[in-house]
This record gives C-alpha cells, sequence and structure tokens, in this order.
C-alpha cells in the first residue's frame, strides 16, 4: 500500500505494478541520476540484502546459510566485472570480525598485553549515533576519552576551549601525541571565553597545532567537532552543541551526533572537506609561543567589547574571498584595461572603504620606495574619520595619515582626509601640483557631478583615481560614469554583504497588488509617472482599496506595527502626500519628504522615526540622505521600479545594521505589469551565488536566498513574475518584442552590446533560441538575410559566449576579417593551434589539412557570410570587453595557446594540446604521452542537481593553492597510473587542471566549458581505488572561481 507523501524510493517489480494504477498527475517518477546510481542502489540493496539474510534465519538456517548467500552475491559480481578483487572479499566460513590489530612494536606488547586488552568506544566505530546527555547513555568525555586512544590523527573544532573541559581528556591527548599521533585544534577569542591556560597546555604537546581566529564578528565560528581519523577506514566523528568545558562535556543538555564513516561516508567527507578548508583559511592564525599576549588582549576586547583597542592595528587585516574579487577586478581593469580610473558601486555598509584601503595597501607594495600619496575626500567630518580609522587598521600603522575638517589641521599633507568643503575654501589646488597625490578616493562619489567637485577632479592627475558611491544613478539626470570610461568597475552585490553580516537580513513578501498596470503607456523604458500618479492617488475608490489594501498587508506581515520604522517609496509627490495623510487617517503617524524638504525637515523626520513618534516616512527622491537611517526596519515598494539600480538603493536603505534591529520586512506590491517590465534582474540581484534561472527559484521556493533572508512570493503575485517572465526573455518572441522597441526603451542604437547590457542579458540567454541577427530581422530591425552557414554558426556562437581568453580572442578578431585570403602556412605554431581551436568550435572537428577542399569551401563560406560574421565580431569584442580577471600563459614545454583562468570546451583545450579527435575522449584523464601531460576533466558537481553530498566532496578546492581530486575508482596507488600521478615530478610529466561546476550549461544545456587552473603538483594521497589525491596548484585559484570551486566558502 502506498501512501501519499515524498519518496525517494527505487521503482522495483512491486512498485511498478502499483504505480500502473495511478494517474500521471498523481506520481512523481524521474531517472535515477548517473552520478549518484551505484550509492542509491547500494542502499537499496542493503535492505534486500537485509531481509534476505532475516528470510534465512526465519526458515531454519544458521549464520553459515547467511554467509554461503553472501559469497553468492559476491561471486555475481566478480563475474559481471571481471575483476579478481571481488572474489577476496568472499566472507570466511568461521563468521568473524576484526576488532584490532597492534603494530609489531607496539609498546603494550612488551608488559604482556594484548590486541584484546585495546581500549575501544562503548559505542559502535561502524554505526552513527546520537548522545542527548541521557543517563543509560555513555558520558560524552569517556567516549571521548576512548576515541583519543585508539584514533592515529584528531582534528578539534570549538568556539571556545575552557581548562575544565580540557583537563578531563587532558591525560589521553598527552598520552596520544607522544606516540606519535597528530593533533590539530581550531578555536576563537569568542565572548572572551576560552581559557589562556587551555590553548597553552595544548600549544605544549607533541605533534600538535592550534589555530585561534581572533575576528568573531566575521568568522563567527560555534560549530564544535571531535574528529578522529583511523588509518583502518573506522573515522568517527562528534559534530553537537559541545564546545571543550566541563558543563557541555558532562552535565549540559547538549546534543551531539557521533557519525561513523563506514554508514555515512559523505558525512564524513563533507566534515573532514570543511576543517581542511578552515584550517587553511587565512582568518585562522597559528598559535605559538609568542601569541599568548596577543590572545589574552584578544580575549579581554571580545569580554569588554573594545572595538576600538590599539589591537586593531596590530592584527592583519586580510581581504575575505569577495572583497578579494573586487581587488581582482580592480586590477584587471588596470592591468587587461589601462583604465586606471575606477569606480566601486555598493550599498552603504558593505565595507567599501575597507576595499579601498586594501587597494592602496596593495599599491603601497607595488611601489615600493615611492611616497604613495593618498588623498581621501567625503563631504561628512564623520565619513572622514571612520575611513582614517579603517586605513590606519588596515596599514597597521596607527599614525597613518591625517584629517583636516572642521577643527583639525594637519601638519603634513602626503596623506590627507580632507572634506570637499575644506578642499574648496582652503583653494588647495594652488597649494599642490597637479601630480601630487598618486591615489585619489573620491567617497559618495555621485556628489561629484555637483560643482564643488569639479576643480578637483579637472586639476589632478593621480596614478589611480577611485570612486566610491551607493547611488551611480542621480536623480537630476548628470552620468558620473563619464569620469570612468562610463564602466562600473565593481559592484558590492548584496547577498555576499549579508552573508558576512555586512548587512542585516531581509524578509521580503511579494504581496499581490490591487491594480493592473498592464494597460498603462510604456515609453523610453518604464511607466508615466503621471499615468501611475492617476491610478495610485486620483482614481477614487481604486486608489482608496488600493491604500487599505497597503495597510492590511502591513498588519498581516509586521510583528508589532508600534514597533515599525518604516519608509515607504512612492512615485511622485502627490503619491507621498496621499499615502501620507491615508496612514495618518488610520491611525499610522506619518510623514513624507520631497527633494524640497529642507535639511531641518529631513534631520527632524530622521529623529522623529528613530524615536518612535512617526512609523513611516514616504519619500520620492530616495537620494535624499536624509533618510539613510539605519534604523529602518520595514521598507514598501508602492511603486514599480524599473531600474536595477534604483531597486537595490531603496532596497539598501533598510539593511543598514542597528541595534535590536534583526531583520528588514519588504513589503513589494505586485501587479499585473507591461510584459516589458523586468522582474527576472530583480530578483536574480537577491539571490547568492545561484546557477538556477529566477522562474526555477520561484517555484523551488528561494532557495538561494541570503543567509538568515526569507522571500515568500503571493500566490497570483508569483503568476505575475513567472507570466512575464515567459514573456521577455523566456522565447523568442518575447526577445522579439524587446528588439523591436529597444531604441524607443533605451535611446541607444541598436547593437548586441547595447542590448545585452541594457537589459543585463547574458549572451547565452539569446543563443539557446537563435542567433540575434535572425531575432533582429524577425522583429524587422533589420533586413532579412539568407546565409548557408547559419544553422552552424548560431550553435557555435554559444560555445563562444564562454569565451574569455584575451590572447585567442584578439587573434581571432585579426584573422575574421581576412578568411578568404588567409594563408594557414603563414602562422605561427601557437597561431596555427588557435586556427584549429576556432574551427573545431564552428565544425566540430580537428583540420588535418588547411588546404582541403571542405576546409576550404567552410572558411570562404563564413567569409561570404557578412551578417552573421559582423555578429561574431560583436560578441568576440563583447566578450572581451567583459573580462574581469588577468591570465597569462602556462609553461608546458611548446606554444601552447591556453591561457590560466581562462574557460574553454573540452574540444578546444584538447586541440590546443595537439590532440586531434577530441570527440572519441569520454573520461575524465587523458594521457598524452608525446606531450608528457595527464590533463583532468574535472566535473565538481556531478549529478545533475545543484546540491549532492554524495558527490560533492570527491573533487573540490581545499584553499586557493589545495585541490582535492579523486581518480577514477579502478586506480590504484600502486598501479602503473597511480605511480605516474604520485611520482609525476620525478617522471618530467605535468598534470593539467580543468574544472567546470557543472556537466551541462545551466543555460544552453551543451556541454559545460572548463575553466583551466594550471598546473599542480603531487603533496599526499589517500586510500586506492580509487586514490584521494591532493595537489597543490603552481598558481592560487582566483577568489571569483574559489566560490564554485570550494563549495564551503562563505563569502
Amino acid at each position: 500500500m502506498l501512501h501519499p507523501g515524498l519518496y525517494e524510493q527505487v521503482v522495483n517489480n512491486a512498485l511498478t505494478r502499483e504505480l500502473a494504477k495511478i494517474p500521471m498527475n498523481r506520481k512523481e517518477v524521474a531517472p535515477i541520476d548517473r552520478a549518484e546510481a551505484s550509492r542509491v542502489f547500494a542502499h537499496y540493496l542493503v535492505n534486500v540484502l537485509q531481509r534476505g539474510l532475516d528470510n534465512v534465519l526465519d526458515n531454519g538456517g544458521d549464520i553459515s546459510t547467511q554467509i554461503n548467500l553472501i559469497n553468492q552475491i559476491i561471486e555475481l559480481i566478480q563475474k559481471a566485472t571481471e575483476e579478481t578483487d571481488f572474489s577476496e572479499m568472499e566472507v570466511d566460513g568461521r563468521a568473524e570480525q576484526l576488532l584490532a590489530l597492534l603494530r609489531e612494536t607496539d609498546p603494550r606488547l612488551a608488559v604482556g598485553k594484548t590486541a584484546a586488552d585495546v581500549e575501544r568506544p562503548e559505542t559502535s566505530i561502524a554505526q552513527s549515533s546520537l548522545f542527548t546527555g541521557a543517563v543509560h547513555e555513555p558520558q560524552m568525555f569517556t567516549e571521548l576519552k576512548k576515541e583519543i586512544v585508539s584514533a592515529d590523527r584528531i582534528d578539534m573544532l570549538v568556539s571556545f576551549i575552557k581548562w575544565s573541559g580540557l583537563r578531563l581528556i587532558m591525560d589521553e591527548l598527552r598520552e596520544f601525541t607522544q606516540n606519535g599521533g597528530e593533533l590539530r585544534v581550531i578555536t576563537t577569542s569568542y565572548m572572551g571565553a576560552t581559557d589562556v591556560k587551555a590553548v597553552e597546555e595544548l600549544r605544549r604537546l607533541l605533534n600538535t597545532q592550534v589555530k585561534v581566529s581572533y575576528n568573531t564578528k566575521a568568522t563567527r565560528l560555534h560549530a564544535k567537532a571531535y574528529i578522529f581519523y583511523r588509518n583502518t577506514g573506522f573515522t568517527t566523528a562528534y559534530v553537537g552543541s559541545s564546545n571543550l568545558s566541563n558543563a557541555a562535556l558532562t552535565s549540559g543538555l547538549e546534543w551531539n551526533t557521533k557519525v561513523a564513516k563506514r554508514d555515512l561516508p559523505e558525512t564524513i567527507d563533507k566534515i573532514t572537506a570543511t576543517f581542511e578548508y578552515y584550517w587553511n583559511d587565512r582568518e585562522f592564525e597559528y598559535y605559538d609561543e609568542g601569541q599568548r599576549e596577543h590572545l589574552i588582549r584578544a580575549l579581554k576586547a571580545e569580554k569588554y567589547f573594545d572595538s576600538n583597542s590599539s589591537e586593531s592595528f596590530t592584527l592583519d587585516i586580510n581581504p575575505y574571498s569577495y572583497q578579494q574579487e573586487i581587488l581582482d577586478k580592480l586590477e584587471a581593469e588596470r592591468t587587461v584595461r589601462g583604465l586606471v580610473r575606477n569606480l566601486i558601486v555598493a550599498a552603504t555598509g558593505t565595507g567599501k572603504t575597507v576595499v579601498s584601503a586594501l587597494d592602496y595597501r596593495r599599491f603601497c607594495r607595488q611601489n615600493p620606495g615611492k611616497p604613495c600619496r593618498l588623498l581621501f575626500v567625503a563631504h561628512r567630518e564623520e565619513i572622514l574619520k571612520q575611513s582614517l580609522y579603517t586605513f590606519r587598521a588596515v596599514l597597521k600603522d596607527a599614525n597613518f595619515g591625517d584629517l583636516f575638517v572642521g577643527n583639525y589641521k594637519p601638519e603634513i599633507i602626503n596623506n590627507l582626509f580632507i572634506s570637499i568643503q575644506t578642499f574648496n575654501s582652503q583653494d588647495f589646488t594652488r597649494k599642490t601640483t597637479p601630480d601630487f597625490y598618486d591615489y585619489i578616493i573620491v567617497d559618495e562619489f555621485h556628489h561629484a557631478a555637483a560643482p564643488t567637485y569639479q576643480k578637483l577632479l579637472d586639476y589632478y592627475k593621480p596614478h589611480i583615481l577611485l570612486g566610491l558611491t551607493a547611488t551611480p544613478e542621480r536623480m537630476d539626470g548628470k552620468s558620473i560614469l563619464s569620469y570612468f570610461n562610463n564602466r562600473i568597475a565593481v559592484e558590492i552585490r548584496l547577498p555576499e554583504a549579508i552573508d558576512r553580516k555586512l548587512l542585516c537580513p531581509f524578509q521580503y513578501f511579494g504581496v499581490t497588488d490591487t491594480v493592473d498596470l498592464n494597460n498603462l503607456k510604456w515609453t523610453a523604458g518604464g511607466y508615466q509617472k503621471t499615468e501611475l500618479e492617476q491610478v495610485y492617488v486620483s482614481s477614487g475608490d481604486v486608489a482608496n482599496h488600493r491604500a487599505d489594501h497597503i495597510i492590511t498587508a502591513l498588519l498581516k506581515y509586521v510583528t508589532d506595527i508600534d514597533e515599525v520604522k518604516g519608509l515607504g517609496f512612492c512615485v511622485t509627490v502627490d503619491h507621498a502626500k496621499f499615502m501620507c495623510s491615508y496612514f495618518n487617517e488610520h491611525n499610522i503617524p506619518s510623514m513624507y519628504l520631497t527633494g524640497l524638504s529642507s535639511d531641518e525637515e529631513r534631520a527632524g523626520a530622521k529623529q522623529r522615526l528613530v524615536e518612535g513618534k512617526v512609523r513611516f516616512i514616504f519619500v520620492v527622491d530616495i537620494y535624499n540622505e536624509g533618510v539613510d537611517i539605519p534604523e529602518v526596519n520595514t521598507v514598501l515598494f508602492l511603486r514599480p521600479t524599473e531600474s536595477l539600480t534604483i531597486f537595490l538603493q531603496q532596497l539598501g536603505r533598510g539593511l543598514r545594521l542597528a541595534e535590536d534591529k534583526e531583520c528588514l520586512t519588504v513589503l513589494d506590491f505586485i501587479g499585473q505589469a507591461n510584459k516589458k517590465y523586468n522582474f527576472e534582474d530583480k530578483f536574480a540581484a537577491l539571490l547568492s551565488n545561484t546557477t538556477s534561472s529566477v522562474s526555477h527559484e520561484i517555484k523551488e521556493g528561494f532557495v538561494s536566498a541570503p543567509k538568515g533572508c526569507y522571500i515568500q512570493l503571493e500566490k497570483m503575485a508569483a503568476k505575475y513574475i513567472l507570466d512575464n517572465i515567459r514573456a521577455s526573455y523566456g522565447s523568442t518572441a518575447g526577445l522579439e518584442a524587446r528588439v523591436k522597441s529597444f531604441k524607443e526603451d533605451s535611446g541607444l542604437e541598436l547593437t548586441l552590446k547595447n542590448f545585452l547590457d541594457y537589459y543585463h542579458l547574458d549572451p547565452r540567454t539569446i543563443y539557446k533560441f537563435s542567433s540575434f541577427s535572425r531575432i533582429c530581422a524577425r522583429a524587422d530591425a533589420i533586413k532579412d538575410f539568407s546565409e548557408p552557414q547559419e544553422d552552424i554558426l548560431t550553435k557555435a556562437y554559444a560555445r563562444l559566449a564562454v569565451c574569455d581568453s584575451r590572447r585567442w580572442i584578439s587573434f581571432l578578431l585579426g584573422i575574421l576579417p581576412r578568411l578568404d585570403s588567409m594563408d594557414v602556412s603563414t602562422l605561427s605554431k601557437v597561431e596555427k593551434r588557435m586556427m584549429q581551436m576556432f574551427y573545431v568550435t564552428v565544425w566540430g572537428r580537428a583540420v588535418e589539412d588547411w588546404n582541403s577542399k571542405e576546409v576550404r569551401t567552410n572558411l570562404q563560406a563564413l567569409s561570404n557570410s557578412t551578417v552573421l560574421l559582423k555578429e561574431l565580431m560583436e560578441l568576440l569584442r563583447y566578450r572581451l570587453d567583459q573580462i574581469d580577471f588577468i591570465d597569462e600563459p602556462v609553461d608546458l614545454g611548446f606554444d601552447c595557446p591556453l591561457d590560466l583562468h581562462c574557460t574553454y570546451t573540452r574540444d578546444q583545450l584538447l586541440v590546443a594540446l595537439d590532440f586531434m579527435k577530441p570527440a572519441t575522449v569520454r573520461e575524465g584523464v587523458k594521457w598524452l604521452p608525446d606531450k608528457k601531460l595527464d590533463v583532468f576533466f574535472v566535473t565538481l558537481n556531478k549529478a545533475d542537481k545543484d546540491y549532492s553530498p554524495t558527490t560533492l566532496y570527491n573533487d573540490y578546492s581545499i584553499s586557493e593553492s589545495l585541490f582535492h581530486w579523486q581518480s577514477q575508482s579502478t586506480t590504484a596507488e600502486n598501479s602503473s597510473t597511480g605511480q605516474r600521478y604520485i611520482h609525476h615530478k620525478e617522471r618530467d610529466s605535468k598534470v593539467l587542471l580543468f574544472v567546470r561546476e557543472f556537466k551541462s550549461d545551466r543555460v544552453t544545456s551543451c556541454a559545460g566549458a572548463y575553466t583551466y587552473l594550471g598546473t599542480a603538483n603531487y603533496v599526499t594521497h589517500e586510500g586506492s581505488r580509487p586514490m584521494n589525491i591532493t595537489w597543490r596548484l603552481d598558481r592560487p585559484i582566483p577568489a571569483k572561481f574559489l566560490k564554485k570551486t570550494n563549495k564551503l566558502v562563505i563569502g
């Protein structure tokens, strides 16, 4: 009898018969994922086998009958696989278990003890179990003692260590380490709870390493884990709530799960991989005898919340992963494009100043012996003080820089933090030369379009100009991008800042609106404000009904209306007045502000909101700095926001951290919208590192929302959004409609680049349907055309849409316009390889003879395809413009066109290595004996779903330089292949690592392309058939790739 509900059940014959009686709409059956099939079938067989063995006993058999049955199954497997090893796995007829084995030189043998005297945990080391502190179960600390003395290696991860807890197991740890066991401990200075004595005692143990995190506000390590590695394969781990304290180990109401590798191998793999990642994270610092005072100061600072202690100027401040990604992009802008005026866009409070300080520190290191004079310009004294403190902390120099603002006067002006008002009143340009400052930072750069900033920007000629802003779009229409070659160098995404707790989490509710905007006029990329105002304000009962609906939704979703400190974003001044009046009439005290409000009105409104005298301020001009109020805990979106940038700026107003502020409540009123309204961008910007479409996220309940955040759409709101997405980018017809109205919406010329940039599209979104030229022709934006290579080229565009090699793209841009006259024999060796890469991309096979009729005909046909060739050139130029990392050649002993950290398809990279039959490669490794190269093709997510614990921890990066890789299941450590991996250096062969996240491209469904991580060197390995090898990369993995190669990275 099948019960309604969820299953993950292998369909057997009995189930097939039952399912046949059930209609299709009542059941969901899916194929078993190939990557997970072995594990799924093995679990299924365990149940079948156990039932079978029980049945043997029930029918009068004994244990020998069970052994016969098991051996018959093993014999069957041996015949099917033709692997002789399986015959060695037959169970011995004596029906015994091996429980312990001693080394020949074990000291216990010398005093007459035997293996039977070895202490072992009371709970099984082959089966997982749960400790809850119940009276009938072993105490946690007694089990830990027995685990310690029976382990070969131990890792411990705890928030804090108390001497009262450590001394309970200290004798066992001392014996363990004296006998050669290795111990690693990670802890923190969290809450000042750790005892210095405990850490010191651990440090003194032999074969012991301790690491401490002192930056607990960012690290927020609350995990507790004790991992006992055994070379026998019976590794165990305790994961739960117990820190290393007496109360936690003996009497507290603590829950701890004991995980055994034998029955939960994937869980152990994740535990060990996570520990290894933490151990290699720079956040955790080695503790040695010179660190005692450092730890004492850090613990005191935690205990007494001394946030401004001098300790800040002695700690090494290293960039987090997301900050390193920003620094990498800035460096790429300067190195790849030669652009030294760079703009960083990020919400207030996301650490722009820290990034600028880290970038300045790098600039100083790149220019040793030079003055590296800094000018930091802002418009408020408070910002300048905070920024100076940040720079001193990052540079570890308590004397760096001087303030020049208000009553502060500098003694020297070499590194100056100055207000724009002081700069102008002091006529500063007359006191310095244009090249005096090497590095200039302008905070809140959106003010730069004002006349007060013009003199500064026009006068100085620094090596680097860095602009910081949360609001690149100004309400007065003046663009600040012209100062930065019309480019935003980098944006700090809100999800990353929330994950790092730089901003507070949000709970977003998409509320179904009562009005239909579908028939409102859409011009120049948006609704007409006057028409929206007509609906929201002047439509009598409709407007009142909507306002009443807004209050009803507000009362439904907020915890307590009296605790609300809210902002409501309106479309016009009259709309703000109307909402303010309606809320006041319904006993929700409110105010409104506009661009015309005085500074006094703004300050007064802010104070009244913070003090709880009003619940809401309704605003129109979001750039109004009077509404930059950290205490805001509720935001109402009362109008559609066409600009993604403005939407994020509005949301950012409520994401500032404030005391007693748990999260931001967001109510977004979503009605039927014009099909050109872009919902997809808005939700994509709120999600963390998702590879799924917004439509998929909506259906799955937004599983990729940032940590601590929640996104919920009411039923009709979700339907409106899904319908809109399907009608806009989810079909050829939707793209054609966008093309038709592009010039009117954007005011720009219709080009591939402009189209992609304006609508924030990935080119693959187009190429999964058609070529851009064909879509334009169907939309009557260009003349119709007929070119013979169209089908072939359209498929090639999708493969070239991920191309990011500067060298290869530049070569193609040079060669494609002269294909008809190109003489391959005149090309260099590396250029010939690049031509092979192009040919295999377009026509699917490598060229044996460049003078063959077929090859010449194909190249000539492409040369004559003027429309499609023009699009190909546009696509390549677009991809060149998108490159945000610094590539470099890799020395392989010949002219290889593959560059570090660039992305290539399997066929492209193989022909670049002179292997001309790429389609024959099916396995994950290709040995090229003539080049002495092992080429590894690594797919990180082997299963089709985003998260599969079965395979996720086979291949992953441990740190930016270490990579864990699992060989094929048949590779033994003593085989010729295994020995080649281990001894590749002595044998003068190289290992190349190519990595992709998924087997298939998530947009086009084509085979996924690989990112080239360069050459790797053997470090160590565990196991055999398969081998788990740790490789050290010759070049570190950039931060932008690290969050893909290491699924454990948190920000």
